[in-house]
């Protein structure tokens, strides 16, 4: 036991890993959270970090807005922003670190909690106290103008800030806990134009998914499981760095290419078929989004290739379309001429026929595209207006169950600062014959 408690306080003097992230430097956390305080008008903004997993496989992931505020991996911990009204209360901001658990950090590792030496310094924040602390710091804040206690603002599904408010109106003498304002309204807006740090991550997504969709490629041929697939991709994100999928593979064979988010992955190809295959990875929180579809046998039927040819039409109609600070993403009604979902719907539905001759409009059942950024499906207010900084998926497909034949082509753009699209996905191939060429190991140049 003697020897058991060195070794835990000397883990506890140092100062651990809280991360094994790419982040972005401390002054890029604390201006997000400055500009969230600007928008409180006076507020109180209280954000607690994702709860540890319940199983083992699952490795923890932080709650997004958490992150994007914090730069933080951590469970259990606590962030409040004070916004400051100019006279009577300063702009203030705390981390609120939990008591350790030291039976547990012999199974997780050392932690870090407020009294750790370098804590401030590591985790980029202007203060840092225990959790045990959290009511008594939102208690004097509140204290010294009541009318805070109507706004705060906090994550709505997190039970942890129910029961802070809840707890905060206790120690004020109210017969009843005020409703909490939600915090996602804000952070939303904060998220949607990324910054240059953000971009760079989100372009090292981009890279290892590329490589794990050029080797899905080569390994594609009839007599392999979808899962396989899905298998072979997974191997190279962990290789290049990343620390999981952005969601569940989609590795679509037959008429699972017909099934949207499809995710058993237990068929077996086979010959003449197609395989619609949606998998991405994360990078450092920040996610990519890709789909292609390729033949099974190396080689596109003429039916195929007419399909795929008109999703691809579909795409660059969208493209061409596109202004900055005026088109939308996401516009289900279609009839938007500053709708990217208009051009494309519009492409699909004047090229080829099905079986019966009608137009192929019908067989696209999904929007175009969603923004992308910490979530794989970044939140924003949809129709959005797609401005300089933002990123965001533009995904056709076609979906015929009657001919087994699914078609889904995917990439990232992003809008530069010039208003133009950068394809972050240009690297991997777009047109039928970039497919086939990359399926057996060649390069069209």
């Amino acid at each position: 036991m003697r020897s058991l408690s060195f070794i835990l306080l000397a883990c506890g003097s140092l100062v651990p890993l809280a991360h094994s992230l790419e982040k972005q430097p401390a002054s890029a956390y604390h201006a997000r959270r400055e500009a969230l305080a600007a928008k409180l008008q006076g507020g109180v903004a209280l954000l607690f970090a994702a709860p540890e997993p319940i199983l083992d496989f699952m490795p923890y992931r932080q709650d997004s807005d958490f992150y994007y505020l914090t730069g933080w991996n951590e469970p259990g911990a606590a962030l409040m922003v004070v916004g400051g009204n100019g006279s009577t209360q300063a702009y203030k901001e705390i981390l609120f670190l939990p008591t350790r658990n030291l039976h547990t950090e012999l199974y997780t590792g050392a932690k870090m909690d407020a009294a750790t030496p370098g804590v401030v310094q590591a985790t980029g924040v202007d203060a840092v106290e225990p959790m045990t602390a959290m009511p008594t710091e939102l208690n004097k804040v509140v204290a010294r103008d009541r009318r805070l206690a109507s706004s705060l603002w906090t994550q709505p599904d997190s039970q942890a800030a129910k029961a802070v408010v809840t707890l905060n109106a206790v120690t004020l003498g109210m017969d009843a806990a005020p409703g909490a304002r939600d915090v996602t309204t804000l952070t939303m807006l904060l998220r949607e134009v990324k910054d240059d740090g953000e971009i760079a991550l989100l372009k090292k997504a981009s890279d290892a998914s590329i490589a794990a969709q050029r080797a899905m490629m080569r390994a594609t041929t009839a007599g392999v499981t979808e899962r396989t697939l899905a298998g072979k991709m997974t191997e190279v994100w962990f290789q290049q760095g990343c620390e999981r999928p952005s969601y569940a593979p989609i590795v679509g064979s037959g008429i699972n290419s017909t099934t949207l988010h499809y995710a058993a992955n237990s068929r077996t190809m086979q010959d003449g078929e197609i395989v619609v295959v949606d998998a991405a990875c994360e990078f450092s929180m920040y996610a990519s989004d890709i789909t292609r579809t390729v033949p099974v046998s190396g080689h596109f039927s003429p039916r195929q290739r007419e399909i795929y040819n008109i999703v691809l039409g579909a795409q660059q109609a969208a493209i061409e379309a596109f202004v900055a600070g005026k088109s939308t993403i996401n516009d289900r009604d279609r009839r938007d001429p500053n709708s990217l979902d208009t051009a494309a719907y519009n492409y699909i539905n004047t090229h080829g026929k099905d079986l019966h001759g009608e137009p192929l409009g019908k067989y696209w059942l999904h929007g175009l595209g969603h923004m992308v950024g910490i979530d794989v499906h970044d939140p924003a207010d949809y129709p959005a207006v797609l401005k300089p900084g933002m990123v965001f998926t533009i995904e056709p497909g076609v979906y015929i169950p009657e001919e087994k034949l699914g078609v889904r082509i995917e990439c990232d753009f992003l809008v530069g600062q010039d208003g133009k699209l950068i394809d972050l996905d240009a690297a991997l191939p777009h047109t039928a014959d970039e497919v086939e060429a990359a399926m057996h190991g060649e390069v069209i140049k």
